[in-house]
């Protein structure tokens, strides 16, 4: 069994804290630990470190390397440049067959919460076996606590089977990011799960989809597979890199296919997508205020969040309110509207103010 976590993107919505050199997943938002240092300790009971590949940019494999001592180097996959999760999670097959043959892969974005990491050991254990057994394609759905646009849906049909306490639901199809109105009619419905982005299956099984669903990929894949550990692989990696169309597995495979499978997450699953996400996860006090950092002073003020770990801040008469001050910049967000603050990014971005970014 391997691992492959996905250590891409950029975290725009976590800006002033997320930065290009150093994006969500290399942060220690949530703990004394960084993100995607918790991602590797929860799957570590059942992979070892050697069997754990993390896919990444080269502007993160430093960073990556650092945080991840026990990590193989040679299992950071660098990316020439981002292209979405269906080449990302295609050329991680390649390697997982390159080194083993074939194998289960458990895909796992970087950047996820768990609450309850036993329950998830559990899930996921039941879904290699699972996938091991009946070559399948597999997911985690995560039952809706609210009508959500940012997130994909799985919409689930008959239990299948019992994997020990674990009960695997038939898939009957993938709708990914609907609209406001789908998204409430699909959450009223009562069979549709949120799709976690976490993805079990055999690295054969999903080269073999790409090859039905992608067929160009899967083209540029088989000329990267050719010269895999030879001098060639790292200048055929970045042709064919460039001529990829940058596409998520979801989209690309997972919408067209119909032997997928789903495992409920019930676990206290957040994508901390946002400051608002993390809000939602960290502990409040009794006005529902939360607070990262020592000195901080709440007067008449509720329902705050407040990121200040140098900083005295001091809120008076304030209600749902975001304040994330870092070195260089302070964020002051209306709570609810923290998706807007990748507009910000995009802001700076056009008016090439680099050093915040």
């Amino acid at each position: 069994m391997h691992a492959v976590i996905m250590a891409g993107g950029r975290g725009t919505r976590f800006w002033p804290r997320s930065r290009e050199k150093k994006p969500k997943h290399l942060l220690d938002i949530m703990s004394a630990k960084t993100i995607i240092q918790e991602t590797v300790d929860r799957v570590k009971p059942l992979i070892a470190p050697q069997n754990i590949l993390v896919v990444t940019g080269k502007k993160h494999a430093r960073e990556l390397i650092k945080q991840l001592p026990e990590i193989p180097q040679k299992n950071i996959i660098i990316e020439p440049e981002g292209k979405n999760t269906a080449p990302c999670i295609g050329l991680a097959a390649l390697y997982i067959q390159k080194k083993v043959g074939d194998d289960v892969m458990v895909v796992l974005p970087s950047d996820h919460a768990i609450g309850d990491s036993r329950k998830y050991t559990e899930v996921i254990a039941a879904a290699t076996q699972f996938a091991a057994k009946e070559n399948a394609l597999v997911t985690i759905g995560i039952k809706p606590s609210s009508v959500q646009t940012g997130f994909g849906y799985i919409e689930y049909g008959d239990s299948f089977q019992h994997i020990g306490k674990e009960e695997v639901f038939r898939v009957k199809s993938i709708r990914e990011k609907p609209d406001f109105s789908q998204a409430q009619t699909f959450v009223q419905s009562g069979n549709f799960y949120w799709n976690s982005g976490m993805f079990i299956w055999k690295a054969s099984i999903i080269l073999d989809e790409i090859s039905r669903c992608l067929p160009d990929l899967y083209s540029g894949l088989m000329k990267i597979k050719k010269v895999l550990g030879t001098a060639k692989e790292a200048v055929t990696i970045r042709s064919v890199y460039k001529k990829l169309t940058s596409i998520s597995i979801d989209y690309g495979v997972m919408e067209k296919a119909d032997n997928i499978f789903m495992l409920r997450g019930d676990f206290g699953w957040s994508d901390v997508g946002s400051w608002d996400a993390l809000w939602e996860i960290l502990v409040k006090d009794n006005k529902g205020n939360a607070v990262t950092g020592s000195n901080v002073i709440f007067e008449d003020t509720e329902g705050s969040l407040v990121y200040s770990p140098q900083k005295l801040v001091a809120i008076v008469g304030a209600k749902d309110l975001i304040v994330v001050e870092t070195k260089d910049a302070l964020l002051i967000c209306k709570k609810g509207r923290s998706q807007d603050v990748k507009k910000v990014v995009a802001t700076l971005a056009a008016a090439k103010t680099k050093k915040y970014l």
